[in-house]
């Protein structure tokens, strides 16, 4: 019998309203019953053995609590209005980019409305406001189209990624392969920028220039605080109030010994790349939350903490600018046809860039053609739901999720192929992809940079097995980045429930090996099972329980939701 432990433990003021789950699973069972501790604790049960998981449920648009819309009261601002008329072969970026100024300059929420058809565009979209949508008349056939025949490597001609350019030439980071004669620096649009692009003006997506450092104002220390827990105690909360946004920092001063290093990848004998290090004014990890309540010098954040807080492993509270209540629905973004000219040198194709955002989100919209379906970075809470990708460009990211927290991805269906088809990019904490579907070799990327407590659930792939002497193998687990941010995660990453189905390169009489090669510490493999019989070989060896079995439970994050929500 699997159960969790329910032995009261003593409460103190710190442990109240902890939320990790804890989850006693015993390999001598074939069932998962599983219970919901409110403690983030250790739970010993029959056997003796006990595993911690991350409460996850707290990903998405306003922490998993709400669902994305539009307010009714909303004011429509549409681009027919201003001269875009669609399917008449004109060219729409100067009526739509009209009508784009126009709605950055009402007051009150606003959606910028495409009726159905086909709008040819050769400019970015850009949102620099909160309280806005993008919303056409849906994905399909009848719904809306935005035909980009250009990538941003011809039409973007701003400033924005000047820095991003200055780091790949200063470092001479580049793309080599004498065999078709490339020797080129990396593509700006590899990882950043797209036609919809949301920014906060004046925002930093990511730092790579020190020389451009400066550190957001410290809003309070933070004095004492627990992993898993929604009570901290900082030195003086004048300047908080509740419902306020803020960023908590942890910063590794320390070197590569540093305590913050032992909290996100614990005991490993893994080395540690040097950009854990070599920026102690930057965070290592930062956590945008929200303010609950306040009581004294006594705050309760919205959700629970990532990692402790104390004297020996300080962090603060930092002010941090974004953008609310930003959404994209109900239309496709489509690029020509093409051959990709390689790996680190597109030429930006992409399709959304998420960043500087707050509660956001993106609905039943889908790519076609795109280098990358959708980045994102320095964005927390945003839920991305029924997203499809098609085409014959053989693209780098489907969805990609780099230094944020609290995203869940929802229902994407990439069927393209890609490098890296579901990414969790450097820095991502506390991230969902919640059954997601690859249909054309996809990947689950763990690409380095302290990204941890993210979860892959529920997901289906449908692969092609490889073959070498020893018999069929796939390498879901497909991590990148560079060796300075290994390794690949941190710890309690988790996949749950992956339903792996083999089209071609083994028989059903084969077992396939399902390959993780360079991982991360303390992972969670739990349920892998589909239409052959699985071995997994992950790279360190991580807690693996229900191989070629189903959980019972589908959905962690469902369920953990459930457990917190009470419905």
């Amino acid at each position: 019998m699997l159960y969790i432990s329910r032995k009261r433990l003593s409460l103190s003021l710190f442990n109240k309203k902890s939320i990790g789950l804890l989850l006693v699973i015993l390999s001598t069972s074939n069932t998962f019953p599983v219970s919901a501790q409110t403690k983030d604790k250790i739970v010993l049960g029959e056997s003796g053995e006990s595993v911690y998981f991350p409460d996850y449920s707290y990903a998405g648009y306003h922490f998993g609590e709400q669902k994305p819309g539009v307010d009714a009261s909303t004011k429509i601002v549409n681009v027919s209005d201003f001269g875009a008329i669609p399917n008449d072969g004109k060219n729409d970026t100067a009526p739509v980019l009209k009508a784009l100024k126009h709605a950055h300059s009402v007051a009150e929420h606003v959606t910028l409305l495409f009726e159905p058809g086909r709008y040819i565009l050769k400019d970015i979209l850009k949102i620099e406001r909160s309280n806005i949508t993008i919303a056409g008349a849906g994905m399909g056939d009848r719904g809306t189209q935005l035909y980009f025949p250009m990538p941003l490597s011809t039409i973007d001609n701003t400033s924005h990624l000047d820095e991003l350019r200055q780091y790949l030439a200063l470092h001479n980071k580049k793309q080599r392969d004498p065999e078709i004669y490339i020797d080129s620096f990396f593509s700006e649009y590899s990882w950043s920028g797209g036609v919809i692009w949301i920014q906060k003006k004046g925002s930093r997506a990511v730092p790579y220039l020190e020389e451009e450092d400066t550190r957001p104002p410290v809003v309070a220390t933070i004095l004492e605080g627990k992993r898993g827990e929604t009570f901290i105690k900082v030195d003086n909360a004048k300047n908080i109030k509740e419902n306020d946004i803020l960023r908590i920092d942890w910063h590794n001063t320390e070197g590569p010994k540093g305590k913050l290093l032992h909290a996100i990848y614990g005991q490993t004998d893994l080395e540690i790349g040097a950009h854990h290090w070599n920026f102690p004014d930057r965070p290592l990890v930062t956590q945008p939350t929200q303010i609950k309540a306040i009581r004294g010098n006594i705050i309760e954040i919205r959700e629970p903490l990532l990692h402790d807080i104390s004297e020996e492993l300080p962090a603060h509270f930092s002010s941090w600018g974004f953008l609310a209540e930003v959404g994209i629905k109900d239309l496709s973004i489509v690029f020509p046809e093409g051959e990709a000219y390689g790996h680190h040198i597109e030429q930006g194709f992409n399709g959304i860039y998420v960043t500087s955002v707050f509660n956001g989100w993106i609905h039943n919209v889908s790519f076609n053609n795109a280098d990358s379906a959708i980045l994102s970075e320095n964005s927390a809470n945003v839920t991305i739901s029924n997203i499809h990708s098609r085409g014959t460009r053989h693209g780098h990211y489907g969805v990609h999720l780099g230094s944020v927290h609290n995203f869940l991805v929802e229902d994407a269906k990439i069927f393209n192929p890609t490098v890296h088809t579901f990414s969790m990019n450097t820095k991502a904490t506390k991230n969902v992809f919640l059954r997601g579907e690859g249909f054309n070799q996809p990947t689950l990327d763990q690409h380095a940079g302290a990204n941890h407590q993210n979860l892959y659930d529920n997901m289906t792939f449908h692969i092609q097995a490889n073959r070498d002497n020893t018999g069929p193998y796939y390498d879901l687990w497909f991590g990148g980045g560079a060796g300075y941010w290994q390794p690949g995660h941190g710890r309690f990453n988790t996949t749950w429930n992956s339903k792996i189905m083999v089209q071609s390169g083994a028989t059903d009489k084969e077992t396939v090996r399902i390959m993780g090669r360079t991982e991360g510490p303390d992972a969670r493999v739990i349920g892998i099972y589909g239409n052959r019989n699985f071995e997994v070989v992950y790279t360190p060896s991580p807690y693996l329980r229900a191989l070629n079995k189903k959980i019972d439970i589908p959905s962690l994050y469902e369920y953990q939701k459930r457990q917190r929500l009470g419905n």
